[in-house]
């Protein structure tokens, strides 16, 4: 669904981030839930530079997405999430089959992501710190650890829950997160997983979106007066 500036939804995001980041910031999630239902939404974009002072009454600590819907304000990726499977149909309504989404949704934040960004922050960000290097061997067996529990758990199944819905999206952004870590290419279920998740028509459009949104120019920091 084509950007709406008259749409109900707002998702809040940034005007600019570093290359490396561009394209896995985590207002993409709330995007691709609105492109999968066809749900129309407007963007405003901040600086993630300089964040104004008046978005942190929205978001404590700055961060993105925020979500808007008429008189609803939400943040946290998966909160928005959840807010919008209702909405449009990506979560299901009761018994087993909504049990089943929450907590794969809730699983892809709290049982998976923290060791992705660990081995992100070991592998990029501290690469050249004495314990990053300590603690690399470690980290990636832990986090092999819980993608051949994830990869088990997944089976023969395309999908986490019986149909497509908002825990994939959670889980696939986050897997796509370590896609250059190598530790995919041993667990060809979860590479054919990852791969069909992104080869979905509404993920390339949110991914289109969020690339459009960024400035060319990284930005600079307002000089204090």
């Amino acid at each position: 669904m084509p950007i709406d500036p008259a749409a109900a939804i707002e998702i809040t995001a940034f005007d600019w981030v570093p290359p490396f980041a561009q394209g896995y910031v985590r207002d993409l999630r709330p995007r691709w839930a609105c492109e999968e239902m066809g749900l129309t939404y407007r963007e405003r974009l901040i600086s993630a530079v300089d964040r104004p002072e008046w978005y942190f009454r929205d978001q404590p600590w700055g961060q993105v997405p925020t979500l808007r819907d008429g008189e609803v304000t939400l943040f946290e990726s998966g909160a928005t999430l959840v807010h919008l499977g209702e909405k449009g149909g990506l979560l299901p309504a009761a018994g087993q089959a909504r049990a089943s989404a929450l907590s794969w949704l809730f699983a892809a934040f709290n049982s998976v992501e923290p060791y992705v960004f660990e081995w992100a922050n070991v592998s990029i960000f501290a690469k050249k710190q004495d314990w990053a290097a300590l603690r690399k061997p470690s980290l990636l067996e832990d986090l092999g650890g819980r993608l051949d529990r994830l990869q088990d758990a997944l089976g023969s199944r395309d999908w986490l829950s019986e149909a497509f819905s908002v825990a994939d999206i959670a889980m696939v952004t986050v897997l796509r997160a370590a896609g250059d870590s190598g530790l995919l290419e041993p667990r060809p279920a979860l590479a054919a997983y990852l791969e069909r998740g992104i080869a979905r028509p509404a993920f390339q459009t949110a991914l289109a979106a969020q690339l459009a949104a960024f400035s060319d120019d990284m930005p600079t920091r307002k000089q204090d007066a």
